[in-house]
């Protein structure tokens, strides 16, 4: 339970700072962006792994880098599910994959999993 407190402020931080960062990123409120990071979460919990999957192909070919566009689309479809959270195009969808992931990629490096 603790680790999906953590990993939702994580995910909430990481939107939070894009909005500032990227241009066409933007919530209404404070509430709205809770939700966001929940639905984010949903969304990456059931229909990543299964557009993970199909795109395979072209991940590979690409080394690696489509996945920045599945977390883009993941981000869209968020903000396409949820009024108040707006991410005006590929670009800045795919800004905001990249900073979530670093927001992320951080918080991971400076929070244990307790397993070691």
């Amino acid at each position: 339970m603790l680790r999906f407190i953590a990993q939702f402020l994580v995910t909430a931080l990481g939107l939070w700072l894009a909005s500032r960062i990227v241009p066409g990123v933007s919530f209404t409120d404070t509430g709205t962006l809770l939700l966001a990071a929940i639905l984010l979460g949903i969304v990456n919990a059931i229909v990543r792994p299964i557009l993970t999957v199909l795109t395979f192909p072209i991940t590979v070919i690409t080394l690696g880098l489509f996945l920045l566009v599945v977390n883009a689309a993941m981000i869209g479809l968020v903000a396409v599910l949820l009024g108040g959270f707006v991410v005006d195009g590929l670009a800045a969808g795919i800004g905001a994959a990249i900073i979530t992931g670093i927001v992320s990629w951080l918080a991971g490096a400076f929070i244990s999993d307790g397993k070691a």
